[in-house]
């Protein structure tokens, strides 16, 4: 069977066709800033909503093309906190027979795990799985055969820019006041942390993506076509520091750095940073699997039961 599956991010719609019997015919994303401006009004804009609409219609065109017979959908944060999310979700449904699927944070982190565990290999020691979003991020404590441990928390970047003064560049009372708010957010993951001592993340979504995409312009990450690729941690900490110190311009300027992201890198840098220097992150890894193939790996592994 051919199944296509629709991730609906905050801030970008991703599109998965594959065979359910394990191989992927397409994967493409769309920028739609679903949640944009709706943070702070607590709904779901009228612009944001044909953005969507659009994008639907595109990534479903593209699906039939390749011949895909089923169709899933998925809407995270941006939709989960929306008063009128459930507008939202009947129109689609009402325009295109989708049934879009409106997940929690846990079963977010979830099918991210499975996804990231499918492109790199975390092996028997818990490492900390992260994917960086525009609403929510979502953190694993996992190895490669179980959770131990999961949390969803509403710190993603299209949030967190809506929510605190970024001057440009960023002032160093407007970074500390960010890493305070996540520090304080985020106190659950470091106790939990504290007793699996993690030393290796990986990553999924469009900051991971970025540092990839930067250091292989570089000539730091030679391989380009694994699913996976990992990242050294103190090249990580220099872009971190160019980042945080640097203007629009500049990082508009920067080789790999996706125009959509130019802004939206800095505070997904301070939690990444964050994590590392709390955690003790010794290795860094970027995957190219996240929500949507973990849900591909799931029903895969339904049609082999």
């Amino acid at each position: 069977m051919i199944v296509a599956i629709i991730d609906m991010g905050t801030n970008t719609f991703n599109l998965l066709v594959a065979q359910t019997s394990g191989k992927i015919l397409h994967e493409s994303k769309l920028p739609v800033k679903l949640g944009e401006g709706g943070f702070s009004s607590g709904s779901l804009t009228p612009e944001a909503m044909q953005r969507a609409f659009k994008a639907i219609n595109t990534q479903l065109i593209t699906a039939k093309r390749l011949g895909a017979n089923r169709c899933f959908a998925f809407a995270t944060s941006a939709v989960r906190d929306a008063s009128n999310g459930q507008e939202f979700v009947d129109e689609v449904k009402q325009r295109f027979n989708i049934d879009v699927e409106v997940i929690d944070g846990n079963r977010e982190a979830e099918l991210i795990w499975k996804g990231v565990n499918a492109a790199v290999s975390l092996g028997k020691s818990p490492a900390v799985v992260v994917d960086i979003g525009g609403g929510s991020n979502e953190t694993i404590l996992a190895n490669s055969e179980q959770i131990f441990w999961l949390q969803s928390f509403n710190l993603g970047v299209t949030r967190i820019a809506e929510g605190f003064p970024i001057s440009d560049p960023i002032t160093t009372h407007e970074l500390e006041a960010i890493e305070n708010y996540m520090l304080q957010t985020v106190e659950p993951l470091l106790l939990a942390a504290a007793n699996l001592n993690p030393r290796v993340m990986a990553g999924s979504s469009g900051a991971f993506d970025s540092f990839r995409k930067i250091l292989a312009h570089k000539g730091i990450i030679h391989d380009t076509s694994k699913f996976s690729a990992e990242i050294p941690v103190d090249e990580y900490l220099n872009l971190h520091h160019f980042f945080v110190t640097s203007t629009h311009a500049q990082r508009l300027a920067l080789p790999g750095l996706d125009p959509i992201r130019v802004d939206l890198i800095i505070p997904a840098s301070i939690f990444v940073n964050l994590l590392v220097q709390k955690l003790g992150i010794k290795r860094m890894f970027q995957s190219d699997y996240a929500l949507k193939e973990g849900f591909w790996v799931e029903l895969s592994n339904k049609d082999k039961g």
